[in-house]
């Protein structure tokens, strides 16, 4: 079972911070939009989401038995949209073809995202097992955000822009199919009964202080990850390094997760991720003062700034699940909400980010001036520093039973 949990996170990780990753270049350099533009979709995609996502939850909890056809579904479906992505020629306006293209993968990535966290508690039925699963779940997702932040590079670096993204699209359509087939026996064990859920539940539950813990922590993820290849090859000059610090960042979030759970366990989750919030400042402030050029400096931002991911990704969805199990709540309408906040969190640091540097002048992979390059500094690392201080007063001022798993 845990190897299956692996392999559908894996899936899962290919829709989130990667497209965010690479999406905002392909887009601009192969689509020919502008980074205002590729914003503006993807905030519009999320408005979508309010209604969307919730209403998933809620089929995914009103027809329990059919658990199998609804991962069927998302995981070819997203298969489909990638490939819609990446390897077909758009049949319409390539603004019309792009929002298309991303209504099917999210619309898709969403259900199978809802059915597979929601299936948690009903995986693993104790708190110590519930542990233990997010760590195999955290630790395929982390692999499949490495791969799939990886693979454009290299496939570009081998086939050129427009048959790299093209492998690319057919890679990940090939991966989703094969998941599906894999992993057909998570969807066999029943999922635990529970209560309507109504906001006042949440509420009561401390689940929704959590959720807005979650979106406001997220944030600043989001947008480091938005602009990340921007700041590497057009602010500090390093494009041959990318790829690299791409395994940094991600390989030091994965080698951190149980790290961080043995220090949760030992020590509670509360002063857990209070250091690793503390870490990510660190790193945000060290990348802002960086110097044009400074490689092995940036490499440890980037195992700092990874690692402090770790704790963000394993801990969070720990304490929601534990926070719904413990009231009785339904759990496929809740992480409906969930995803909602995280893909929020993307969604506002495209909007709000790619059109103020499209304002100031900033033009991926040409000869910028030196205010475009501090709009996108204070956009890559001053701004998240600033939310993450938010994120640790959050934290501050949740009561303590919120963070008991």
């Amino acid at each position: 079972m845990n190897l299956n949990v692996s392999l559908f996170s894996l899936m899962l990780a290919a829709a989130s911070l990667p497209l965010y990753i690479h999406l905002p270049r392909y887009a601009t350099a192969e689509l020919g939009l502008s980074l205002g533009a590729v914003g503006g979709i993807l905030i519009a995609i999320r408005v979508m989401d309010f209604v969307q996502d919730p209403a998933l939850g809620w089929l995914v909890d009103r027809y329990p038995a059919q658990l199998a056809r609804f991962a069927m579904i998302g995981a070819l479906g997203m298969g489909l949209g990638f490939l819609m992505l990446f390897s077909l020629p758009p049949l319409l306006d390539p603004t019309a073809w792009l929002v298309l293209s991303l209504v099917v993968l999210f619309t898709c990535y969403s259900l199978a995202a809802i059915l597979f966290y929601g299936q948690s508690t009903a995986l693993a039925p104790t708190s110590d097992a519930l542990l233990r699963l997010a760590g195999f779940r955290e630790a395929g997702a982390l692999s499949g955000v490495i791969l799939a932040a990886l693979a454009p590079v290299a496939l570009m670096a081998l086939f050129g822009s427009e048959g790299g993204f093209a492998i690319y699209g057919m890679a990940l359509a090939l991966i989703c199919a094969v998941v599906y087939l894999r992993t057909r026996s998570l969807w066999t064990v029943a999922p635990k009964p529970s209560g309507t859920l109504t906001f006042a539940d949440l509420h009561r539950s401390g689940a929704s202080r959590l959720l807005g813990l979650a979106l406001i922590n997220a944030l600043p993820v989001a947008m480091t990850s938005t602009l990340f290849l921007f700041f590497v090859e057009d602010r500090l000059g390093l494009i041959r390094q990318a790829g690299g610090f791409l395994v940094l960042f991600f390989l030091a979030a994965g080698l951190s997760v149980p790290l961080w759970t043995r220090l949760s366990a030992r020590k509670g989750v509360r002063p857990a991720l209070l250091i690793a919030m503390t870490l990510a400042i660190a790193s945000f402030v060290w990348a802002a003062l960086l110097p044009a050029g400074h490689a092995l400096p940036f490499a440890l931002i980037c195992i700092g700034s990874g690692a402090a991911l770790g704790a963000d990704m394993v801990l969070l969805p720990v304490l929601f699940s534990a926070a719904l199990d413990r009231a009785g709540l339904k759990a496929g309408q809740a992480f409906g909400l969930w995803f909602l906040a995280g893909k929020l969190a993307l969604a506002l640091a495209a909007a709000l980010l790619l059109p103020v540097l499209d304002a100031a002048g900033f033009q991926p992979g040409a000869v910028n001036s030196p205010d475009a390059l501090q709009t996108l500094t204070l956009a890559y690392a001053v701004l998240p520093c600033l939310i993450k201080l938010v994120a640790i007063t959050l934290v501050f001022r949740l009561p303590q039973e919120v963070f008991t798993p």
